[in-house]
């Protein structure tokens, strides 16, 4: 092929189709059970984490629920992801490789978000959220009907692989995801780019700058014991009877089970199965949908 500024530019044009097709087929998950929020800044501050705004009956003057409790933030991160293409591969129509390479840097751009949310999810057992509480703990501080701290838990520990119940209801959900540019194709494909004067390679790329927070740790529960209809039943109880400050009932579902893929058929046992081992009726089938996650696959 002979190496010009049209069949540079046509070059361009297929392979950044073949990123775009790339991310159409990556999986995503990640806006069903995070909150999705674009940042105009690196650093997005998230004080009103920790206040769920709670109507009252209104008895003498307005009381301003204050959202500023937390010096909670998230930190945005640059990613990218870079291919270079060899000039004499190009004057010899050695191009065959490249289309799938591309689709291939589309899908890895698109299933990042996936990647950032779930690896976090899995991580919440030792990670700390907006109240300097590991994002899954046993001693999370809220106020009881007194006005008194006590500690509550969203995790009944245990060593196995980690498993997950969600509430992803609300407008607020378990996780963050901050952006303030998202995944683009970019080309440095001009005969005069330093790229290809000097080093013979054109060279595309994309890239894009955000990261993954907590949000409220009562929209999750976060087991590490066998997954079981014992285990599943305390999970469900403890999700669903969350309470905030003051003892007032957050009225949480239990919408999603979140498990890796290797936990598939433990979880369609619990949620599936009309009927037991033993025969009898299986009370938790379909009582909440199931999530198979390959982020959460243990090292």
């Amino acid at each position: 092929m002979l190496v010009n500024s049209a069949n540079l530019d046509g070059l361009r044009v297929g392979f950044s189709t073949a990123f775009q097709g790339g991310l159409g087929q990556a999986p995503s998950q990640f806006s069903r059970i995070s909150t999705i929020v674009r940042s105009t800044q690196k650093e997005q501050k998230y004080g009103w984490l920790g206040k769920v705004p709670n109507v009252r009956e209104w008895i003498g003057p307005r009381a301003i629920q204050n959202l500023m409790q937390h010096d909670y933030a998230i930190k945005e991160k640059p990613f990218e992801l870079t291919i270079g293409v060899d000039r004499d591969d190009i004057e010899t129509d050695n191009l065959g490789i490249y289309t799938p390479l591309f689709t291939e840097m589309g899908r890895s751009a698109g299933a990042h978000k996936d990647m950032l949310t779930f690896s976090l999810l899995k991580a919440g057992f030792a990670t700390e959220c907006y109240d300097g509480q590991f994002f899954f703990d046993t001693d999370h501080p809220v106020l009881d009907e007194e006005g008194q701290e006590i500690s509550v838990a969203n995790t009944d520990g245990g060593s196995g692989t980690p498993w997950f119940l969600l509430d992803v209801s609300r407008a607020i959900k378990p996780l963050i995801l901050q952006w303030r540019k998202d995944f683009e194709f970019v080309a440095k494909d001009r005969l005069t780019d330093d790229n290809v004067f000097n080093n013979r390679e054109f060279i595309y790329g994309t890239d894009a700058r955000m990261n993954a927070g907590f949000g409220f740790w009562q929209m999750a529960w976060g087991s590490k014991q066998a997954l079981n209809a014992t285990t599943y039943a305390t999970a469900r109880a403890a999700l669903t009877g969350m309470k905030g400050d003051h003892g007032r009932p957050l009225a949480l579902r239990h919408t999603h089970t979140m498990v890796p893929n290797n936990m598939e058929g433990a979880a369609l046992k619990v949620l599936n199965n009309a009927l037991t081992t033993g025969g009898e009726t299986n009370e938790w089938v379909g009582t909440s949908e199931l999530i198979l996650n390959p982020w959460l696959a243990t090292a």
